[in-house]
């Protein structure tokens, strides 16, 4: 059951725990929403709702029972953005300010080589982080992408082969942590402020339960999504196959049913968004936005952004007082 919904407080997901801020502003929502519902302040800043919902329930409970239905319900596009600006937040931020706190913790004299050690170990952990990330953002993602654009890569491994590398490096991540915190807490000299070592101790803590999160969403609610999304576009890139052997020359005036990206687009349509910003915001490329439309305009015979918003009003795919007229 979810513990949130799209008529909850934003506020009161913060107040009912701290963690969920850092979930907050990795989906681009600022703070100062005041009394705003959740519908509210992510329909502000653009956010697709359900996604948020489900990483914000998920993150509050990591029930694994939960985690198919979670994934048919976000926007893979969405949460892939989600996770990228994670990845930022830990390699850019809170790995270099650790780091910081660590320098001065420790007592960094050229004669300490312990702290020198400690500190070369911090590093590669760090890097380890990092390149874990960087492997995502260049193997894993740019896959998704493709994905979502419609396309199966030829020659490609499907998702699983993809996403068992980094699912194993998780693990990796973990172990390393720990053999961190283990050096900090058991070896480490007391000729260090111990003020600051042991906040910054409790930071490693903090970003270390964060990690685990973040993975774990990824390991989860991301895989279910992706590969649900992944045997949808073989079925319908195998469909479109044979459909091409035994299509007419003729497709004017068909009867086919807009897919559910099409579907997406009318929407984004009809609120106004270019072809560019809905490329972004969908995460596909321009031309495909524009081959969208072309499929959209050939099935329901409709060219016009008016003539799509009434067709998508009468559709049910928005609501009246999200149209910009």
């Amino acid at each position: 059951m979810m513990r949130f919904t799209e008529n909850a407080l934003m506020s009161d997901l913060i107040h009912d725990d701290y963690r969920l801020i850092q979930v907050i502003s990795r989906f681009g929502v600022g703070l100062g929403f005041g009394n705003q519902t959740v519908t509210a302040a992510c329909e502000a800043s653009g956010v697709n709702v359900p996604t948020f919902l489900a990483v914000v329930n998920f993150v509050l409970s990591g029930d694994h029972a939960s985690v198919e239905e979670l994934a048919k319900q976000v926007s893979v596009s969405e949460l892939m953005r989600y996770l990228q600006r994670s990845h930022s937040y830990f390699v850019d931020f809170r790995l270099p300010a650790i780091r910081r706190k660590l320098i001065e913790a420790i007592n960094c004299s050229a004669h300490n080589q312990i702290a020198f050690l400690m500190l070369k170990f911090y590093d590669e952990y760090a890097a380890e982080v990092q390149r874990h990330m960087e492997y995502e953002n260049t193997h894993i993602h740019v896959y998704v992408k493709q994905l979502l654009e419609g396309q199966v890569p030829a020659g490609a491994p499907n998702y699983q082969t993809l996403a068992q590398q980094h699912e194993d490096n998780h693990s990796s991540l973990t172990k390393s942590s720990n053999e961190l915190k283990n050096i900090i807490i058991k070896y480490y000299p007391s000729d260090s402020d111990t003020l600051q070592l042991s906040d910054t101790l409790m930071d490693i803590y903090i970003m270390e339960e964060d990690l685990f999160s973040h993975c774990h969403l990824e390991d989860t609610v991301f895989a279910q999504a992706v590969r649900l999304l992944e045997k949808d576009v073989r079925a319908r890139a195998h469909h479109e196959t044979a459909g091409n052997k035994a299509a007419s020359k003729d497709t004017m005036g068909t009867n086919e049913e807009l897919s559910e990206r099409e579907k997406e687009v009318i929407q984004l349509v009809v609120r106004g968004l270019s072809n560019k910003e809905i490329a972004e915001r969908m995460f596909i490329s321009t031309n495909t936005v524009m081959t969208h439309r072309r499929n959209i305009a050939r099935k329901t015979q409709i060219h016009s952004p008016a003539g799509l918003t009434i067709y998508a009003i009468v559709n049910g795919l928005v609501n009246l007082d999200e149209v910009k007229l």
